[in-house]
């Protein structure tokens, strides 16, 4: 069985990491904490992934539908496709 490619990959032209220390800015707002970190590559935002309780980068994905994210964990190197539910290494 061959996956289909990700078709949304064509709109990240660079991945976008921030910039370190990273932290959510949605668990800052409310003071509680996460556990990795996932960078959107359509506008930059990073936010907390699934195994975080608040799972903000999905929140953030299901209020814009920007369907790109890029691990912003130190030695990590790779992207998630929501919509496509694919994870591709860069």
């Amino acid at each position: 069985m061959r996956l289909k490619a990700c078709s949304h990959l064509s709109a990240v032209e660079s991945v976008t990491l921030p910039d370190l220390p990273a932290v959510c800015v949605e668990c800052v707002k409310t003071g509680d904490s996460w556990v990795h970190l996932r960078t959107c590559q359509t506008c930059g935002q990073t936010h907390c992934c699934d195994s975080s309780p608040n799972q903000h980068a999905t929140k953030h994905f299901y209020a814009s539908e920007h369907p790109v994210i890029a691990s912003a964990e130190p030695g990590e190197a790779w992207l998630w496709c929501f919509v496509d539910e694919q994870i591709i290494p860069y």
